[in-house]
């Protein structure tokens, strides 16, 4: 028996699955210590129910897609509101390098992918889909490109993408450490103390309903924006997915406001991104088909297995040697290997966790994180776009 949820039944338990995930990461500490986002834990318990009921024989709860894809939307608008020209500029020409080296390793992911991929004898979009996807992208690209990959005809691409990206949260806190580590004992580096002064505009404000509605609106316009670049997009050759137009227009709107020096309340953008990508990750997950996975466990492992040891070999060649061999680029080393398998948070982690360690290193950490979000969030979509339209 099959029983299908509405907008606001599957909004209710993807509710669920967060607050389930959320207390059980507070009493995890191994959730914690790799930062398993709340609605992954929950979303996977959820997935797991049904498909034990499904099984059994019992039934089979269908949820709605619809408010899946509307959170999925909001979030990279937001994702294109902090995409701001004006503060990249501020990184300077070692900005500029060190997103080189980010964008380069996006195809050559792809490619271990897809050339893995042939010789296991496995779709070459399931190799897209533990590329640059789930790697470097994280959980959210590999739904939002896995079902693009599955109306290809690579079936059960989201669960492994899914199941790639969770992977890439364990491994990319274990292999930056152990990176840089090395980098800074055989290059004898030090750390050179306080080197400039962070210019954080982190000074919180005060969140209210007026300047919530004014971020809303901005999103919102930002998004309707993106609908009409979507489809000056779908005039190419090359078949992007919906959100990347709804990136765009938030791109757009983020560097008209900077040109007229207006603020765009980044806070307050990041904050309703955060919560749509909480609710888009949990919607997500709800939906997965566990067993889809289970047939290709294997040519995973060996994926996996060396995207992990490509990119400590890419890291420590490129991103080292591009930022300046010195002691900030071994903390930046560190950084790349955390997000490059991981997510954002397990890069900062990977950093901070040299620099407590080792000694301060202001320059990367005011550098990186700038860098990485206009540099990954821009261009990834695009590559991965492309490898898509090539392999399909």
């Amino acid at each position: 028996m099959q029983i299908e949820l509405d907008i606001l039944q599957s909004l209710g338990v993807a509710i669920i699955a967060f607050i389930l995930g959320q207390s059980i990461k507070n009493k995890v500490e191994f959730f914690k210590k790799f930062f398993i986002p709340s609605p992954v834990i929950g979303g996977l318990i959820i997935s797991i129910i049904n498909l034990i009921l499904s099984q059994s024989g019992l039934l089979f709860v269908k949820f709605d897609e619809i408010i899946q894809d509307f959170f999925m939307n909001i979030f990279f608008t937001c994702i294109g509101l902090s995409c701001s020209f004006k503060v990249l500029k501020k990184s300077g020409w070692l900005g500029l390098k060190l997103a080189i080296a980010i964008i380069i390793l996006l195809p050559l992911q792809d490619l271990i992918g897809v050339g893995l991929s042939y010789v296991l004898g496995i779709n070459p979009l399931h190799g897209i889909a533990m590329g640059s996807t789930s790697m470097t992208g994280g959980i959210g690209s590999a739904v939002s490109f896995g079902k693009i990959m599955e109306s290809y005809g690579a079936t059960n691409n989201t669960t492994i993408g899914v199941a790639a990206a969770t992977f890439g949260l364990l491994i990319g806190s274990l292999v930056g450490g152990p990176t840089a580590k090395r980098l800074i004992r055989n290059h004898n580096l030090k750390s050179k103390g306080i080197l400039l002064e962070r210019n954080k505009e982190e000074v919180k404000k005060e969140i209210n309903q007026q300047s919530l509605m004014q971020a809303i609106i901005i999103i919102a316009l930002a998004s309707f924006l993106g609908t009409f670049i979507n489809k000056l997009l779908g005039h190419t050759s090359i078949n992007f997915p919906y959100y990347v137009g709804c990136q765009f227009g938030g791109l757009v709107v983020r560097n008209i406001y900077d040109g007229f020096k207006k603020d765009v309340k980044i806070n307050n953008v990041e904050i309703l991104g955060n919560i749509s990508l909480n609710l888009f990750l949990a919607l997500s997950l709800i939906n997965l088909d566990i067993s889809a996975i289970l047939g290709l466990a294997l040519p995973m492992f060996i994926i996996m297995f060396a995207q992990a040891i490509f990119i400590s070999i890419y890291t420590s060649l490129v991103t080292f040697n591009i930022t300046g061999r010195d002691y900030d680029a071994a903390v930046m080393v560190a950084g790349h290997c955390g997000v490059g398998l991981g997510q954002t948070p397990n890069a900062i982690a990977n950093m901070e966790a040299i620099i407590e360690e080792e000694g301060p290193a202001d320059v990367a950490m005011f550098v990186f994180p700038i860098v990485l979000a206009i540099a990954v969030n821009f261009f990834n979509p695009i590559v991965i776009t492309f490898f898509i339209n090539a392999f399909k």
